[in-house]
Order: structure tokens, then sequence, then C-alpha cells
């Protein structure tokens, strides 16, 4: 079963997914939590559009991706000022300009099997430079989290009660999004620019079925991401599939588990409940 790390590229694939597989969570946590689950979305169809930007004009993909998803980022939150009452409006305009862009600029890249494998995931495609690229913005994003893990814990729940705490509510959003939109640009590669924001979101959702606490969900969703992401390179390439698409389905059948386990212990508690009132 180990004879898939003799490959070098399924060991550079193996080392980005476990990497991704940690921050990943770690701002899907906050994102969802702050109901933005949407901006994943958003922000993966720009990545998209500067994968095919960078391809067409001759730079890195990757380099693209995360230049695009920047710039979209910021422009969410722009918009977003603009509609203080629809702030969903500026996530919707955001992701048709991506897929517009992402249309328009497919056009021009004369090797279409390269920007396809951006779509769903690549795991052969993953060069040294990409790996080292992913390596060093993941620590700054795992980093960045931990330093500042109580700033994103106020602004998560409550921004006007963390400006009272003295908290830099626009710095940290500031950050919290240029994290986001690295952290998204850099997945596409491995799992695909179509299911980065299920990797950020499923992952969170399994974690929200057992957690008692915020500390907790982050350490679930990073397990359960992990698991996922690592069993689903297994299983793709012994059964020959898309790596993205598989690591997406592991985490909705985990979601599913939890929600019958939960589903059914909620059934038991409310009958033993019933029959210890009926024995009073």
């Amino acid at each position: 079963m180990l004879d898939i790390f003799q490959y070098d590229f399924m060991q550079k694939a193996f080392i980005i997914g476990i990497f991704i597989a940690a921050i990943t969570p770690c701002i899907g946590v906050i994102v969802v939590l702050k109901r933005l689950s949407m901006i994943g979305d958003s922000l993966s169809h720009n990545s998209l559009a500067g994968v095919a930007a960078g391809l067409a004009f001759g730079i890195n993909p990757v380099l693209g991706a995360v230049i695009f998803s920047i710039i979209a980022a910021f422009s969410i939150e722009i918009i977003r000022k603009s509609f203080p009452k629809y702030a969903e409006i500026a996530i919707a305009v955001i992701m048709s300009t991506g897929i517009g862009l992402a249309g328009i600029l497919s056009g021009f890249v004369k090797n279409s099997s390269s920007f396809n494998s951006f779509l769903f995931g690549s795991i052969v495609a993953v060069s040294s430079l990409e790996l080292l690229m992913v390596i060093i913005l993941s620590l700054c994003v795992i980093i960045t989290v931990i330093l500042l893990y109580k700033e994103l814990f106020y602004i998560t729940f409550d921004e006007e009660a963390a400006k009272l705490c003295g908290i830099p509510v626009k710095a940290i959003n500031f950050i919290f999004t240029l994290l986001t939109a690295v952290t998204i640009s850099i997945s596409a590669r491995t799992v695909g620019a179509l299911v980065v924001s299920s990797l950020m979101v499923l992952p969170v959702a399994c974690a929200l079925q057992i957690a008692k606490s915020y500390k907790q969900t982050f350490i679930y969703s990073i397990m359960f991401s992990e698991f996922s992401t690592v069993s689903g390179l297994f299983i793709s390439y012994y059964a020959n599939l898309k790596p993205g698409g598989t690591i997406v389905i592991i985490n909705v059948i985990i979601l599913i588990c939890l929600l019958i386990i939960n589903r059914l212990t909620d059934l038991n508690s409310r009958k033993k409940f019933k029959e210890n009132m009926e024995s009073v």
C-alpha cells in the first residue's frame, strides 16, 4: 500500500494536501461562523480566472490565482460597504466577475489540459516551485491564525464588542480577508478551484456536529480535513479518481454519518426521558 510514496509527484501531493487540509478549516471555521460560506465559491472562481491569466500570459498560474483572489477579496469588502443591508450582493457580483473573466481568459490558453487540471485538481501537475509556494504561504496562514486567535474569536461573534475591547477590527478584517484569498488560491492545484470552497466548509460542518466549544471546532475540523484529504489521495490514486472530488465526497459521507448518529442519539435520549417520566 505504501508503494504510492515511491513516486515523486505523490510525495509532493501528500505534502501539499496535508498543509492545505490544515489551513482551509482554520479559515473555514471563521467563514462559517460569520455566515459567509459562499465567499469561498466567489474567490475560487476568481482564482480560476487568475490561473487562466497566468497560463495565457506566461506567469506561474498559482501566483496568478493568488493575485486575482486577493483583488477579489478586497473588492468584496468594498462592495459590501456600498450595500450594508444586502451584503450578499457583493459576493454574487464578484463571483459573476470571476466566472466571466475565467471564461474569456481561458480562450487565450493554448494548452487546455493545464487549465482543466485546476478545475478539479491534479496531483501529477504539482511542480517544485508550487510546492515551495504552498508550504511558505501555508505556514504564514497558520502562524497568523495562531497569533491572532483571540482577536479572530472576538470579531467572529461580535465586531462591536471587539471594538469596545480595543481590538483593531478593520486591521484584523483586512488580514483575515488576505488569509482567505491566499488559502483558496493555493488550494486550487491539489483539490481544484471548483471544490476548494467545499473543503473549507464541510470539515467545519462535521466538527459542529460534535464540538462543544470554539476551540474544539477548530481542532475537530482540522482532524476531519486531514483524514478526508489523506484518505482521498489514497483512494483517488488506487481507484484512478480525481483527488479533489474524492476528498469532498469523503467529507460528505462523514457529515451524513454524523447527522445520522446525532439523530439516533437524540431519538434515544427522548425515548429514555419519556420512559423515566412514565415511571415516575
